[in-house]
């Protein structure tokens, strides 16, 4: 992290500072070299400027990036949001938008309009990019696109309890599940109904 810089609006979603390196809990899970089998160990490696998690053995850094969780809010005909009642943690039993992780193999757009029609059963067409959200805490970045819905019906998977449409001044805020979601559909609405007039918490 640069000193001095703003952290942009993607930093509005996270609760810890920048630069403190990988999160703990994501730490814990990388002990040994994927290249040697040998121990990593985090602290200073000539060429890099910073500290980082690298093998003594091999000299290999393991180098740590967040992962990309692309969603959608999707919209009907009438103008309504589309959000799932999520059934698994975290968050069960609280509202979001539909989304998931990036593969490997699939392009980002692919990867919303996937992820969509798995948990709503709904073919949308992707618009604009809401957002962009770091949660450093959870190292992934989510990205957020307004999508158009053209085709199919509330399907719910596995994962999901309920699919509901709200009117944009219906959204049920205190029943939202994370901060990404909030900040997402708050700068929709910026966007598309300035005269709901929505405050950021």
């Amino acid at each position: 992290m640069v000193e001095g810089l703003d952290r942009g609006p993607d930093g509005r979603s996270t609760d810890i500072e920048s630069g403190r390196g990988v999160p703990a809990w994501l730490a814990a899970t990388l002990n040994y070299c994927t290249r040697c089998g040998a121990p990593l160990t985090f602290g200073p490696y000539d060429g890099e400027n910073r500290h980082r998690l690298g093998c003594d053995s091999c000299g290999f850094i393991a180098y740590v990036n967040p992962r990309l969780v692309v969603t959608t809010i999707p919209i009907l005909d009438d103008g309504r949001v589309v959000l799932i009642r999520r059934g698994i943690e975290p968050g069960y039993g609280s509202w979001a938008q539909p989304g998931g992780f990036l593969e490997v193999d699939e392009t980002v757009s692919e990867a919303g309009i996937r992820e969509t029609l798995e948990e709503t059963g709904l073919v949308v067409q992707l618009g604009e990019i809401v957002g962009m959200y770091s949660r450093l805490e959870a190292a992934v970045v989510v990205i957020a696109f307004e999508a158009s819905v053209t085709s199919g019906t509330f399907v719910p998977d596995a994962e999901t309890l309920e699919i509901a449409p709200f009117a944009p001044e219906a959204i049920p805020w205190r029943g939202i599940a994370f901060k990404t979601t909030r900040w997402a559909l708050r700068d929709w609405l910026y966007r598309r109904h300035p005269e709901l007039h929505p405050e950021p918490e």
